[in-house]
């Protein structure tokens, strides 16, 4: 029996491609007045910090193509872009978002309890010491993202 997390985790990422809908490339490019990231950067920002919660922690390989860590990685800005990367289009962000899900299912689905030593603590200040608790941690953290990308969506039109 799968885990609950795992049909959260996929409704929360079905949103998340539901508010890419009608999103053109300039638009994802567009840095509100007073911001510091885009559409684009918010999602491949979502896509690199679950690839880390679900793969690096437990100790699996992810599958990060050439650029993401310095284009996403959290403190990062496309107000200082990274020299020689080109960014991911959105076709190419969404097919990784897509994706990802169901890599993280088959690889997790067994282990969502493992101890992980030593435990991880969040910028926020939450620990989390297994599978399971970075999954569930990042119900928010996506969540979170998705809602900035409604409130970009709104800002730039």
């Amino acid at each position: 029996m799968a885990h609950y997390l795992f049909d959260q985790l996929a409704f929360v990422r079905g949103n998340t491609l539901k508010a890419m809908d009608g999103i053109t490339e300039e638009e994802a490019e567009r840095i509100p007045d007073g911001f510091r990231n885009h559409i684009r950067w918010n999602l491949g920002h979502i896509y690199v910090v679950l690839e880390r919660f679900a793969f690096h922690y437990i100790g699996l390989p992810l599958q990060l193509p050439e650029g993401f860590k310095a284009l996403f990685e959290y403190g990062t800005t496309p107000l200082t872009p990274p020299e020689g990367i080109t960014p991911p289009t959105l076709p190419e962000l969404e097919a990784l978002l897509r994706g990802q899900l169901q890599r993280i299912q088959d690889a997790l689905g067994d282990r969502m309890h493992e101890e992980i030593v030593p435990p991880y603590k969040t910028s926020t200040g939450i620990t989390l010491g297994s599978p399971e608790q970075f999954l569930s941690f990042n119900l928010y953290h996506e969540g979170m993202h998705q809602s900035i990308i409604k409130q970009y969506k709104k800002m730039i039109r």
